[in-house]
């Protein structure tokens, strides 16, 4: 605890302690926001907010960052808000439409600008630290939309969801249409690793929105993508809107196939499957960096990896890999962990 939220050791009245884990997608990138499948875990890394509700004003300190946020509630405009990393936990409390204040601390072993989503467990977390009591699928939803209006960047809601929703020792089959939630057990015989290539990423100013409208405007052509019929994809005249589309589709039937094989067991499958979403992305969707295929190919050149490919968005951050426990892997491994709470 902070030294302003407990005396010899007591909590005191007020005093809380959120945690939210942050997540590794082993499959189903660009597919979250066009309503399509993915299959994210949440991992034993994550963000901690720790302070003393009251007052008027979100005030937090993080170890990771020099600045400090210190806003008054109800906050209007977190886009606006300065230091940067503070928007996301502005954004939060302008759509809880916090009022009661909050003074604290954030610690986090979610490595910023890895793809393994450190601001949705920092929103996650802030929202439960500023006194949401809401279900898995609410709270995400909400921390989607604060980032969205902290940053610009139109998220889905995958991150959010994975880190609110998660399940220990399984992995998430999230339907993004229906927002249904299947748990799907990661077998005891399967390691998963993050690797890090040296390649940090933001999805702010990058080409994340440009790729959503490129996926919206081929919608609007075969209809959903998740389940638009791929010879009519495979007929539209624009190339670039013909690739953005088939990614989606053939994604989502990707993200099936690896969940349905986790499931079996059947880790040589679900490895296949994650180098072909890997090509995918680096082809189709154009979103892989020269340094996130060479990773991925380095992995794949190891014993016992079963399948590698770059994890979230793009456009840097890290890479994923399925392997077996013993084999070597340069990376961290990460274990499947459960979600959101305070504690």
């Amino acid at each position: 605890m902070s030294d302003r939220g407990a005396v010899d050791g007591v909590a005191r009245p007020g005093d809380v302690r959120a945690y939210a884990p942050g997540r590794v997608n082993l499959i189903g990138d660009h597919t979250d926001y066009m309503g399509g499948l993915v299959l994210p875990m949440a991992v034993d890394l994550g963000t901690t907010v720790t302070g003393r509700r009251g007052g008027h004003r979100l005030r937090l300190r993080s170890e990771g960052f020099d600045d400090v946020l210190d806003v008054g509630l109800p906050v209007t405009d977190p886009a606006a808000v300065t230091p940067g990393w503070g928007r996301y936990a502005a954004g939060v409390a302008a759509e809880l439409g916090a009022e009661s204040g909050l003074d604290g601390s954030v610690t986090s072993t979610v490595p910023a600008g890895g793809g393994l989503s450190s601001s949705a467990a920092l929103e996650v977390a802030v929202a439960l630290a500023l006194g949401a009591e809401l279900p898995a699928v609410e709270l995400a939803d909400l921390c989607r939309r604060a980032e969205t209006a902290a940053t610009g960047v139109p998220c889905g809601i995958m991150d959010q969801l994975c880190s609110a929703a998660g399940v220990e020792g399984h992995a998430l089959l999230i339907d993004c249409a229906t927002l249904d939630v299947t748990p799907v057990r990661v077998p005891d015989d399967a390691a998963v690793w993050v690797v890090d290539p040296g390649e940090p990423r933001a999805l702010v100013g990058s080409a994340y929105a440009e790729r959503r409208a490129t996926c919206e405007a081929a919608a609007l052509l075969v209809g959903p993508l998740p389940r638009a019929d791929i010879a009519a994809i495979e007929s539209l005249d624009d190339p670039v809107l013909r690739a953005r589309a088939r990614h989606v589709r053939t994604e989502c039937d990707r993200v099936h196939g690896a969940a349905a094989a986790l499931a079996a067991g059947d880790l040589e499958r679900a490895g296949q499957l994650m180098v072909e979403s890997h090509r995918s992305l680096a082809t189709d969707f154009e979103v892989s960096t020269p340094g996130l295929d060479r990773a991925v190919e380095q992995l794949l050149a190891i014993d016992g990896v079963y399948g590698a490919r770059l994890t979230g968005a793009g456009f840097g951050g890290n890479v994923v890999a399925l392997a077996r426990p013993d084999a070597e892997v340069p990376g961290r491994r990460v274990r499947p962990s459960a979600g959101a709470r305070l504690r």
